[in-house]
């Protein structure tokens, strides 16, 4: 099962000559992620042996795509460069590994997707995990997920990791309410937290009782979310319920 990605998909690395592409790109392979090639300009026409695997580089994400048939893109590239990554070719899927990118630039990638028909999508994890971060701007969202996992016809269950701040987990509950038939069960990290403690991301600002723990417990549970306080609780649940 997946609502992204699958056995399928052709998946192109950018920035696969730096250390950080490579040691990705062997653990792919290794996983057996159909990994046709590798996108790093000024390294067209290079071949990097990596996993027992002779891979091809490329100067542009189009090139990779037009010689192998791509249709997925993961992103090792530095920050600066994060901005003209993948947009621009328009490929389906793009997964943007890199930190620190500058909120300006994600939020420029990010609407010239939108302004080019949605014809690629960010910010995701892998199979039949989505991995939304926290970052102020958000390409790919709760409720978007919610929508795919309930549209899978393999998904028989979903689970919902969350933490203290923001309001996008009360939102999630409420588009759960109005249309996910399927048993969600949900974790809230943080209700250990001190009071007033700020995170190390921007989407993690707890405001007075909004973005509390309790808050997005109570919100879900209203909204028929299993939820449970640890990690262990949550696949118990999740046992339970299939």
């Amino acid at each position: 099962m997946a609502i992204f990605i699958n056995a399928d998909s052709r998946v192109i690395v950018q920035g696969m000559t730096g250390s950080e592409g490579r040691g990705h790109t062997a653990r792919m392979l290794a996983a057996g992620t159909n990994v046709t090639g590798g996108v790093t300009p000024g390294k067209g026409g290079q071949t990097v042996h990596i996993g027992g695997t002779d891979l091809p580089v490329y100067d542009s994400v189009a090139k990779a795509m037009a010689d192998t048939g791509a249709d997925t893109t993961v992103i090792f590239v530095p920050p600066k460069f994060a901005r003209a990554a993948a947009i621009d070719a328009e490929i389906g899927l793009a997964v943007v590994i890199t930190e620190g990118i500058p909120v300006h630039d994600s939020v420029y990638f990010w609407a010239h997707a939108v302004a080019a028909g949605n014809r690629t999508r960010r910010d995701i994890g892998f199979s039949t995990a989505a991995g939304i971060g926290g970052d102020s701007v958000i390409g790919t969202t709760h409720i978007d997920a919610f929508k795919a996992f309930q549209d899978d016809p393999d998904t028989e269950l979903i689970v919902l990791i969350g933490e203290i701040g923001g309001d996008a987990e009360e939102r999630a509950a409420a588009f759960v309410k109005d249309n996910v038939t399927k048993p969600v069960v949900g974790y809230v990290a943080g209700f250990t937290a001190p009071e007033g403690k700020t995170m190390g991301h921007t989407g993690a600002i707890v405001a007075g009782s909004a973005g509390t723990a309790v808050a997005k417990k109570d919100a879900l549970e209203a909204a028929g979310v299993w939820v449970s306080r640890t990690p262990s609780e949550t696949a118990t649940l999740a046992r339970q319920l299939l």
